[in-house]
């Protein structure tokens, strides 16, 4: 099974070597050859006590308590040499602070273990919820980014989806309002729905309303907020096979970009639908608008954390300058520019989750056969 060969391959937390974590080492070889290289009266050796009290913050227990054992040693050392230097008042806040430093060792292994376990739990509840995203989906090339505000973050509320139907192959990008696991089950509830009625729906306006019913469905359940306060923005697209066109359903998402013969266009939409989870409340009239889309045109979906990403002065990220001012690309460079361009602008500090999607038709499959669906959320 690929996620048990995976979590096998997980490391733990602290199965890593660093150069750091020979300070206590280093703390106590340097503070001994100041002991008995300075005069009695300076008293070095009671700085001693703090290696072992160092080393509880990242040793194990048997580590720490060999180096409390070595400061006792070398206290006793020192005893010979300066025999009126009061040792053994040092040598009992050693003993202490080496037990009280073996409890806590032990007591940040146990938490690290247990931190690790979660964080298991949150790769393969990614993997088994929200499948990798394809490459490939027929003539359509799909690569994705991700990016979150949390450096151990493992799953949040952005989601993104890609099947290939009878219709042609479908595209999903969205954003749950929240974070948490709030937002993680709704966006699950979004996608989820979205597999199926992708597939079962030949109007992409049925999609959505099938969309919209699990959104609510799921609120009604796990209902956290007020039902104004809990809603997700999507973007549903569709490729039809040989159509030259795609065609977009834009339920209040920023608006996709799309570079066309060289030209960048905002896919404004010019009758919004609405998020979804708040039909009830602003009417549930869905417009699909169709747009052209030949090979080696390049689309790109996004949520909002791309050009709400802020730099020191607090200013957006220009993303359409941006996009216009890219040599042309394929969609993985595209991307990993745009990766290193939003660190470089945020200064490595992101205010909230991002995910992409850049999408390029080619003239021809290459590959036939059956052809993966997939999916990931961020």
């Amino acid at each position: 099974m690929i996620i048990s060969d995976r979590l096998r391959r997980r490391r733990p937390l602290n199965d890593r070597w660093e150069p750091a974590l020979l300070a206590p080492l280093i703390l106590t070889v340097v503070v001994a050859g100041l002991a008995f290289a300075t005069p009695r009266k300076v008293a070095f050796s009671r700085i001693l006590t703090a290696a072992p009290a160092l080393a509880a913050s990242m040793w194990p227990v048997l580590p720490t308590v060999l180096l409390g054992l070595l400061c006792l040693l070398i206290m006793i050392g020192l005893s010979l040499v300066y025999p009126d230097l009061g040792t053994w008042y040092t040598v009992a806040a050693i003993f202490a602070v080496t037990v009280a430093a073996a409890y806590a060792s032990h007591i940040r292994l146990q938490r690290e273990k247990t931190l690790g376990h979660v964080r298991l739990v949150a790769d393969a509840a990614q993997e088994v919820v929200m499948r990798p995203m394809p490459r490939f989906v027929g003539r359509v090339e799909i690569e994705s980014l991700y990016l979150s505000a949390a450096a151990q973050a493992r799953i949040g509320g952005d989601f993104y989806e890609a099947v290939d139907t009878p219709y042609g192959v479908r595209l999903l990008i969205g954003d749950v309002r929240g974070k948490g696991l709030a937002a993680v089950g709704a966006a699950a509830a979004v996608v989820n729905s979205f597999r199926e009625a992708a597939y079962d729906e030949p109007d992409l306006r049925d999609v959505a309303r099938r969309l919209e019913t699990s959104s609510t469905r799921h609120s009604a359940a796990f209902a956290t907020q007020d039902p104004s306060e809990s809603f997700a923005t999507a973007i549903l697209a569709e490729i039809p096979d040989d159509d030259g066109r795609i065609g977009l359903l834009n339920c209040g998402h920023p608006a996709p970009l799309l570079l066309h013969a060289g030209q960048l266009g905002i896919l404004q939409p010019t009758a919004p639908s609405p998020l979804l989870n708040l039909a009830e409340l602003i009417g549930g009239e869905y417009s699909v608008e169709s747009v052209r889309f030949t090979p080696g045109d390049l689309l790109l979906l996004y949520t909002d954390g791309v050009i709400e990403t802020r730099n020191r002065t607090g200013e957006f990220f220009p993303l359409p300058d941006w996009m216009r001012r890219q040599t042309p690309a394929g969609p993985r460079q595209l991307l990993d520019r745009l990766h290193r361009d939003l660190l470089d602008h945020s200064n490595g500090g992101l205010d909230d989750d991002i995910a992409v999607l850049a999408v390029r038709l080619r003239e021809h499959p290459e590959h036939e056969g059956p052809r993966p669906s997939g999916s990931g959320v961020a």
